[in-house]
């Protein structure tokens, strides 16, 4: 009778996860190769999708097949299977079917309106919109909280089991050293930068070559142009997209590194967790650990970028830069800038404690959509020292809010400080590892985490997750000690 009721209840579960594969895949050909016109009727199709989805998720027999296994006796992969439905029932019960619908629906059409907007710089012309986002998904997070704190309800979409007070004490630790170190690193000379020719064929041609180096498998995945690089996808289909810019081709490289990172988590999961809970990774801070790692502790290392020094030699030629140890320094070149995803390790998290806590003010009340440009911008002068130009450049950067994802961006920090644990623990276990970055060879490194980390999925909570690959409970610490010593040796500190 239970071994019945868990096969009825896994093989509607099956069918639920993979009709939100193909939500996803709509969310990506949105991205990439829908039309603009058709964004109306992309938000019809989504809020479809979404109204089925949610059906599902609340479907009463969900509930009795959950009844029916309560105080059972099951394995630990059945366990943990059972938690993440329980988890997304709960959940899905609280949230009204018709505002289900409605998120998908307006942030599909918000989506379309932050591009264009975010082409014009034309901040005015997405607050009415976003200001719509923020009304329902506040409702949405009400609805969640049940009594308890809006924002934690949103942030546990993402990271479940975090609060914003843990937050809090993270940024409170990062926050101080971070600053000093900016300082410090800003008042030194400024290393050469690349310059040259970087036709848009030969960057995504490279950074292709570099996907496959760090273990992308283009049998189960495709690389696609994007004005934000995303990964999206699990199992058999894993897909991610890159950007360019002709003056600047580390954008292309590190954030087709990044997004590699992303996507091999995804293919390096349990093939039998497929179409399960347990079939994408646990949570959005140990996604991000997997793309930081690759981006940064292994593919900033000055091993691998005398490895990539070799490879844009090869494919550009002359790049204004002729040592292996001036291109490490290019490539971790700290400078006054305003786009989040094109941040240096030093500055990056700075830039996610901004963006948290004006998105906190918002979901609160205390700061109205229409004044976000201002706050944003006054924020950002305070915190960096220098005034934001164009709204491009300032809140319209990102994709986030447009659709709906309060309670995100705070992983991003979350992961970097799960990855500088790891890399910790990874240095300790592969003394030999500069070597073979050296020679463009991630394997080693690329199997450890796939074996500590990304093989588990969902099966594990995501601190656990972190735990048991290092051994030790996660803290800034370790990332911390890596940015200083790392930057203090570039810039003779």
């Amino acid at each position: 009778m239970i071994n019945d009721t868990l096969s009825a209840l896994l093989d509607f579960q099956k069918e639920t996860e993979a009709l939100a594969q193909v939500a996803g895949r709509l969310s990506w050909d949105q991205e990439t190769m829908m039309p603009r016109g058709a964004a109306m009727q992309r938000g019809e199709e989504m809020a479809a999708m979404e109204s089925v989805l949610h059906a599902r998720r609340t479907d009463p027999r969900v509930g009795e097949w959950l009844s029916g296994l309560e105080g059972s006796e099951l394995d630990p992969v059945a366990a943990a299977k059972l938690r993440h439905i329980r988890r997304s029932f709960d959940r899905a019960n609280k949230v009204p079917a018709k505002l289900a619908a409605e998120i998908a629906r307006v942030t599909s059409v918000s989506q379309g309106k932050w591009a264009a907007a975010r082409a014009q710089d034309d901040f005015a012309a997405f607050a009415p919109v976003l200001a719509q986002v923020v009304a329902l998904k506040r409702e949405e997070g009400a609805a969640l909280a049940d009594g308890g704190d809006v924002y934690d309800a949103m942030l546990d979409d993402y990271e479940p089991e975090m609060t914003a007070a843990e937050l809090d004490a993270m940024f409170g630790e990062m926050r101080p050293r971070l600053r000093a170190l900016r300082e410090a690193v800003l008042a030194q000379p400024e290393p050469k930068a690349v310059t040259g020719s970087f036709p848009e064929e030969a960057q995504l041609a490279l950074s292709a070559r570099l996907a496959g180096v760090f273990g992308y498998d283009f049998e189960r995945g495709r690389i696609d142009k994007a004005v934000h690089p995303f990964s999206s996808g699990s199992g058999s289909d894993v897909r991610i997209t890159t950007r360019t810019n002709p003056a600047d081709p580390f954008n292309c490289f590190y954030s087709t590194i990044h997004e590699v990172g992303h996507a091999c988590y995804e293919q390096g999961i349990d093939p039998d967790y497929a179409l399960t809970p347990l079939g994408q990774g646990v949570s959005m801070g140990v996604h991000e650990s997997q793309s930081r790692i690759y981006e940064n502790q292994l593919g900033r290392s000055r091993a691998f970028t005398g490895f990539l020094f070799e490879q844009m030699q090869e494919v550009f030629g002359d790049i204004g830069i002729d040592s292996p140890e001036a291109f490490y320094a290019a490539v971790n070149r700290v400078q006054k800038d305003f786009i989040r995803t094109e941040a240096d390790e030093v500055q990056y998290n700075l830039h996610i404690m901004l963006r948290f806590d004006l998105e906190r003010a918002m979901v609160a009340g205390d700061l109205a959509p229409a004044e976000l440009e201002g706050a944003w911008n006054e924020r950002f002068e305070k915190d960096f020292g220098y005034a934001v130009p164009r709204a491009s450049l300032g809140c319209l950067q990102d994709v986030h809010w447009s659709v709906g994802l309060f309670g995100y961006f705070p992983t991003y920090s979350l992961g970097n400080v799960y990855a500088g644990c790891l890399h910790e623990a990874l240095r300790s276990d592969i003394p030999g590892l500069d070597d073979q970055l050296a020679r463009g060879e991630t394997g080693q490194a690329t199997g450890w985490l796939r074996e500590r980390v990304q093989r588990h999925g969902g099966l594990k909570k995501p601190r656990e997750v972190i735990a048991r690959a290092c051994g030790r409970e996660p803290g800034a610490g370790p990332l911390l000690d890596y940015i200083e010593a790392k930057f203090s040796g570039i810039y003779g500190l």
